[in-house]
């Protein structure tokens, strides 16, 4: 989720960014460093110069997406119908800094929102087309779901324990009876087809726009080769009434693949929830919302 965040989050601030362009590549050395306005959680992502950004993964378990997205991006790009992150180069640790990191060129646009947006049943459509060309990359050397996608394009039941516990901690805030039915149903729903690319995290803030039309898909780090399902989390975090109907017509995908998207789309709610709860309370109302749509779209389709 891409939100603002002060410079030298997680030890990392522009001071240290200039260090290692001018440490590990001195044709950049120069160019002004400066954090993004809007950043991701994962990584820490700065403007160097006008034309490119510097990317360095805040914590060890976000390290195997940098080595994952320079080898793999400038393979999938050909096939994609929009743009993708362009890998420049990749640093390594170094001004006690401990992780590898990268450089990409700056792509134009800004993340998805409604006032950007020429039309949001339109912008479904493109989002659907999107990860159909994804999915018909060649996934035949990619790399499976597991611990480097955190286990999207695995199955949801990866996250069965903390499915339940989160159900239990919302008593009396959701329905749990209704939720844990759609739960159910997408443990009962195994992927039973080849692997296929996945993005991962198909959201509002990995979507960019120009020109109100989708113009770019970023943040490739939990991406891998595996079940597509969780890439439709965003059928109910985005999208509703018709904008929903013209996804959900658009990304195609069988009943059992929906019924799993339903619960990684319930895990993630439900966590954010229980998170949110007693502490932002606007940010619970959205994810309240989730839930019920969720649930409203198993009653009406599973």
């Amino acid at each position: 989720m891409a939100s603002p965040h002060p410079d030298g989050r997680a030890g990392i601030d522009a001071a240290l960014v200039t260090r290692l362009i001018d440490a590990q590549f001195s044709r950049w050395s120069g160019l002004p460093v400066t954090p993004v306005a809007v950043d991701g959680w994962d990584n820490r992502t700065y403007r160097l110069g006008d034309a490119m950004t510097v990317r360095l993964p805040t914590a060890a378990g976000y390290v195997p997406a940098v080595t994952k997205e320079h080898h793999w991006l400038p393979r999938l790009a050909p096939s994609l119908p929009v743009a993708v992150p362009p890998v420049l180069a990749l640093g390594a640790p170094g001004e006690g800094y401990p992780y590898p990191w990268s450089v990409r060129r700056w792509l134009r646009g800004e993340t998805a929102g409604p006032d950007r947006i020429d039309g949001l049943s339109r912008f479904a459509v493109s989002v659907a087309e999107f990860l159909l060309a994804l999915q018909r990359c060649d996934a035949s050397d990619g790399p499976l779901a597991g611990a480097h996608s955190w286990y999207r394009g695995a199955s949801p039941a990866h996250y069965d324990e903390e499915t339940r516990r989160c159900l239990t901690a919302l008593k009396g805030r959701v329905d749990t009876d209704r939720a844990r039915t759609v739960w159910e149903a997408a443990l009962a729903a195994p992927w039973r087809g080849e692997p296929v690319w996945f993005h991962g995290d198909i959201a509002s803030g990995n979507l960019l726009v120009a020109d109100g039309e989708l113009s770019a898909v970023i943040d490739f780090g939990t991406s891998g080769v595996g079940d597509p399902a969780c890439d439709l989390v965003i059928a109910w975090g985005m999208f509703s009434g018709e904008s929903r109907e013209a996804f959900r017509h658009g990304a195609g995908q069988d009943a059992e693949t929906w019924a799993r998207a339903r619960g990684w789309a319930l895990w993630k709610a439900l966590l954010n929830l229980t998170g949110y709860v007693g502490t932002d309370p606007g940010r619970a109302a959205r994810e309240l919302l989730v839930v019920e749509a969720v649930l409203a779209d198993h009653e009406r389709f599973g």
